[in-house]
């Protein structure tokens, strides 16, 4: 079951809120001793992650179905780069990674329990059979909260839930300094649809002003696909991420206002090592690059906004807000998204990574 971005948490009766987890959405399938972990599209996750397999054979109902997050904790709170280094190929490594960076499962839905399936039922009677399947005899399993995401080791967690929107709004505020993206909102009468966007996410989201460095033509080619920005770090353009929420006719317009600006070097292509950054088109844990891209040359930016940076870099694509005629392309740089020195040290672990 998915959830639709809205900007607001909405109010009113029937609706239960949930922290929204930042980590790998899974279903766990326990059957006795046999335990699997499914990704959101159906990819198996459970080599990736033995100890979280072993911890869900002893703590999980016999025979049961449940949704929920795979998660790691770090010292600060949840540590999304360091859950994606846990997908390795290499058996040997994945053990090594699952002793050093041990990940949790936090559930928060369930679907079968026994020979019951519960999808028909309502989410809160799902949500109250869940609360018993995890909370009996010696091994209660807590609510997740600040105090339980515990660096270094392997916990199963039950979401936190409330009926009270003032809570869901301090949940959303306060729980951000952790790692956690908004606020998952579920009406309590509904069951679960697999595949339907009846849930509601309502994300962090923030902006920035970019250099425009380059662009990538639309697939049918008369227009611009997407825009890729760059941000500065002592001197340098670093490639930050792109922007692609144009129209049809605004992708034909683009082609033609960035015309004049093309033919420049904005991330130092041509340039020598010490002075380039990170390119589009590199290796990216989030997709396999920006393929071929129009180079400008750095004269143009804009103000788009963004849910994460991640490495130095958004994790997804940015939307597009307005051109920023007034703002100089120098003035562009990591420090505007983090406090001093958080923003430094994101920019730089970032592109050491790309050069890497």
């Amino acid at each position: 079951m998915l959830a639709k971005l809205e900007p607001e948490i909405p109010l009113g009766d029937g609706w239960r809120y949930e922290p929204k987890w930042d980590g790998f959405r899974a279903i766990v399938f326990r059957d006795g001793d046999d335990v699997r972990i499914d990704s959101r599209d159906s990819r198996p996750l459970g080599r990736y992650f033995p100890e979280v397999v072993q911890l869900l054979a002893r703590r999980l109902p016999a025979r049961c179905v449940v949704d929920g997050e795979i998660v790691v904790a770090a010292k600060k709170g949840l540590d999304f780069d360091a859950l994606q280094m846990r997908l390795h190929p290499a058996e040997s490594r994945v053990r090594k990674l699952a002793a050093e960076i041990p990940a949790s499962f936090v559930a928060f839905d369930l679907l079968a329990l026994g020979d019951k399936d519960l999808t028909r039922e309502s989410m809160g009677a799902r949500r109250s059979e869940l609360e018993r399947a995890l909370g009996g005899g010696r091994s209660k399993v807590p609510v997740a909260g600040p105090d339980s995401l515990v660096a270094g080791a392997t916990n199963l967690l039950l979401t936190p839930q409330t009926d009270d929107a003032q809570t869901a709004r301090r949940w959303f505020s306060e729980l951000e300094r952790l790692g956690l993206d908004g606020i998952v909102a579920k009406r309590e009468d509904g069951p679960y649809v697999p595949g339907k966007r009846v849930m509601v996410k309502v994300k962090h989201r923030r902006t920035a002003d970019c250099v425009v460095g380059g662009y990538r033509r639309s697939k049918a080619g008369d227009g611009v696909g997407s825009l890729l920005l760059g941000l500065y770090q002592d001197g340098v353009l670093h490639y930050v991420g792109h922007t692609s929420s144009f129209r049809a006719e605004e992708r034909r317009a683009l082609l033609k206002f960035l015309a004049p600006y093309e033919g420049g070097d904005a991330f130092g292509f041509g340039g020598i090592e010490a002075d380039v950054g990170r390119m589009p088109g590199g290796a990216s844990r989030w997709g396999g690059g920006e393929g071929e891209w129009v180079a400008l040359d750095g004269r143009l930016v804009c103000e788009v906004s963004f849910d994460h940076l991640q490495s130095g870099r958004f994790r997804h694509a940015a939307r597009f807000l307005r051109w920023r005629d007034d703002k100089p392309p120098k003035e562009c740089t990591y420090d505007q998204l983090a406090p001093p020195g958080e923003a430094e040290s994101t920019a730089r672990r970032g592109s050491e990574r790309g050069r890497r």
